[in-house]
């Protein structure tokens, strides 16, 4: 702790959190090496303490185990306040942290997945004699908007017609579909809008005015090759997915398991999730327990320490690309999702997890006199619904406490939602034409 304050690396923190921060000292701080989960044991803090012990009697009155309740709130590298903070406990879709960082780790923010079009045949009055050829990069987020835009791409390269089968090979999945069967034939149809039938005409709605409906008829029909390599190809194009940072975005705000079930796999499975979030948290490996990348499960088992760590670790990562943990979770008064009915102070930026028996919450709370409140809530027992309101009016009871944040501490600042880094689902400008030009 006397290292740590005599370094001047507390006084920087605390600026990083609201408090008169300066971009290289920021920087320094959060990007340099050898920074561990910035958690100091110390005398807990008073007045945290007597919220939190009420919090927690509030929640055994109503018979629910002390045991089963897990809290860890930290400002900047002070603990304040734990019950049960190092204890892993199930906690649902917090696990999307720890994959949210496992992902950011391996592929970087603006990371963005390639989905290849290839023909096994030449291309003659607007007839393809051969088959058309998709290899999946692993893009979790290519859905029917994604298929629209290639399809509408192949039309403007001249194709109208395919005299032979859509073969699906590599890691191809649309509209969050695990079997590349089912995408395949949802392909099929989004390429041409002759055969559309409610859920794509739905989306099709949603588009720009002005988009074009393809028209690609395909004769044959879907064919699954395992391999990435199929014979003989000519490239067509090259369809590049939303950024890293956005997918995570949306994945956060939706709580979406089959976007994180595909990241955790293509990371390296629960295994190397675990590794890579531990490592980068600088946490004990063992509050980290998970079977998967979503928290489906009782055995996902995370510490609200661990998850409070991760969440800086991921702020800490995110820094050097002018980007924010509020840019990869959703943010309260902004997004809905997860967040609807729920009555969280505003600007604070969370990840909920819920499970029949467990409800949980992550994030960051700005308050005026201790800048970011890191915190982590894993309450067992089947009162969900309650829970939520016990948790929402803790945040509450701090923030009343501390104060609301006279401005959005840096830290927790969104880049716009129009941030033409961030393009839509659909955008025409993610295509790579690579053939007949």
């Amino acid at each position: 702790m006397l290292e740590l304050v005599s370094s001047g690396l507390l006084s920087v923190w605390l600026d990083m959190v609201g408090i008169h921060a300066s971009a290289q000292d920021v920087f320094t701080l959060i990007a340099g090496p050898g920074i561990p989960g910035l958690a100091i044991a110390g005398e807990p803090d008073q007045i945290a303490e007597t919220i939190l012990k009420q919090y927690i009697k509030d929640l055994t009155a109503k018979g629910n185990p002390e045991k089963g309740q897990g809290v860890w709130i930290q400002s900047g590298p002070l603990v304040l306040a734990s019950n049960q903070g190092t204890v892993p406990l199930p906690a649902a879709s917090l696990t999307k942290i720890a994959t949210s960082l496992a992902a950011l780790q391996t592929w970087g923010p603006f990371h963005q997945f390639e989905t290849l079009v290839s023909a096994t045949g030449p291309i003659k009055e607007g007839v393809l004699q051969g088959d058309l050829v998709i290899a999946g990069g692993g893009d979790p987020m290519f859905v029917w908007e994604e298929a629209i835009a290639v399809g509408n791409a192949l039309n403007k390269m001249g194709i109208k017609h395919v005299s032979g089968n859509l073969i699906i090979a590599g890691k191809f999945s649309m509209n969050f579909q695990p079997d590349p069967g089912i995408s395949g034939e949802m392909l099929k149809e989004a390429f041409d809008a002759r055969n559309w039938g409610t859920e794509a005409e739905f989306v099709y709605s949603s588009l720009p005015a002005g988009t074009a409906k393809p028209q690609l008829a395909i004769a044959g029909g879907v064919k699954i090759q395992k391999k990435s390599s199929v014979g003989n190809k000519i490239l067509l194009l090259r369809r590049r997915s939303l950024p890293l940072a956005e997918i995570l975005r949306q994945m956060n705000i939706y709580s979406n398991n089959e976007i994180a079930e595909m990241l955790a796999e293509g990371v390296g499975g629960a295994q190397a999730v675990k590794q890579i979030a531990a490592a980068a948290a600088q946490v004990p490996p063992e509050e980290i327990e998970i079977i998967n990348g979503s928290g489906l499960g009782q055995e996902n088992r995370i510490s609200p320490r661990a998850a409070c760590a991760m969440y800086i670790a991921i702020q800490r990562y995110l820094l050097p690309y002018q980007l924010t943990i509020a840019d990869l979770f959703p943010v309260s008064g902004r997004d809905g999702g997860t967040l609807d009915y729920r009555q969280i102070p505003k600007d604070t930026t969370i990840k909920t997890g819920t499970l029949s028996d467990v409800s949980a919450l992550a994030g960051a709370l700005p308050t005026r006199e201790r800048g970011l409140i890191y915190f982590a809530i894993i309450n067992r027992g089947y009162d969900v619904d309650g829970f939520r309101i016990q948790q929402d009016i803790l945040l509450q009871r701090l923030q009343k406490q501390w104060g609301a944040a006279l401005q959005t501490p840096f830290a927790i600042t969104a880049r716009p939602i129009n941030d033409p880094l961030f393009s839509s689902l659909g955008a025409a400008n993610r295509n790579e034409i690579l053939f007949g030009g």
